[in-house]
């Protein structure tokens, strides 16, 4: 049996370990993370709060728990809206051609001018900032990505023998679209979904730095490490625990990605 790759294996614990903080936050916590105990102000690490506290006296284990709530919702949701629009867009530009893959290609253009963070503030604008409008802004961001790759792959796939073959036969253009060639570009947009999971963390612990994300009563890694900002000199643990939650999180989705695209592309196996 081959062995999987050491960026896969290692991408997989890291995840695994941000889920399951995640789940465990579900039926456990070791305090309430809400919790003001101003006798405990800029605790460290002990006993009775096993990652410290902060400026409120916050038991920060019990936030970080939480907040690993929020990273995968966000980012999950996110990455879905980008896949769902972009792949759509782009798998329907490259199978139909001509002006329509034209028009979507420079659409696609347009979305990409927009980094996430100035999407949220445009979309803040309008509607309320908040969680909804970070997954909006997220997702809306990274759709080009999905949208070039997916046109790229049924480009790449229209034209051989089997499609010509299930058109022979008299099989709809939708339906040669659906199960002849979007199976074959699963595996690159597999991969990338992995990676824009790890793009979609730090965008999302971005927008809830800068208030755009999280409400503040919301404990969220990007809200932890805004509320820390101005007590560093107090007490390191209030921005540490947070960023090496996002540093973990961001690493394991990339590894992760990378581990795939070593796994299901021969072309990259080493």
């Amino acid at each position: 049996m081959k062995r999987l790759p050491l960026n896969l294996t290692l991408g997989v614990s890291l995840v695994g370990m941000v889920v399951l903080a995640a789940a465990v936050s579900y039926v456990w916590l070791p305090h309430d993370p809400n919790r003001m105990d101003f006798g405990a102000q800029f605790a460290a690490p002990g006993t009775a709060y096993l990652l410290g506290t902060d400026h409120f006296g916050r038991d920060l284990l019990s936030r970080l728990l939480v907040g690993a709530r929020s990273t995968l919702l966000v980012s999950f949701v996110a990455v879905g809206i980008s896949l769902g629009l972009g792949g759509a867009l782009g798998a329907l530009a490259g199978w139909v051609g001509g002006w329509f893959d034209e028009a979507m290609m420079r659409l696609v253009d347009v979305l990409y001018a927009f980094p996430a963070i100035l999407m949220a503030l445009l979309l803040a604008a309008v509607f309320r900032p908040g969680i909804l409008t970070a997954m909006a802004a997220i997702g809306l961001a990274t759709a080009p990505v999905f949208a070039r790759l997916t046109r790229a792959s049924v480009l790449s796939l229209r034209g051989r023998e089997y499609v010509e073959a299930g058109r022979a036969l008299g099989a709809s253009e939708a339906r040669l679209l659906a199960t002849h060639v979007l199976p074959g570009a699963t595996s690159p947009i597999v991969v990338q979904a992995s990676l824009s999971m790890a793009i979609a963390v730090l965008a999302e612990a971005a927008l809830s730095f800068l208030g755009l994300g999280a409400p503040p009563d919301v404990p969220s890694w990007g809200n932890m490490l805004r509320e820390a900002q101005g007590f560093m000199a107090l007490s390191p643990y209030p921005a540490l625990v947070p960023g090496f939650a996002i540093v973990v999180t961001v690493l394991g989705w990339s590894l992760l990605g990378d581990g795939l695209r070593d796994r299901l592309d021969p072309t990259t196996s080493r």
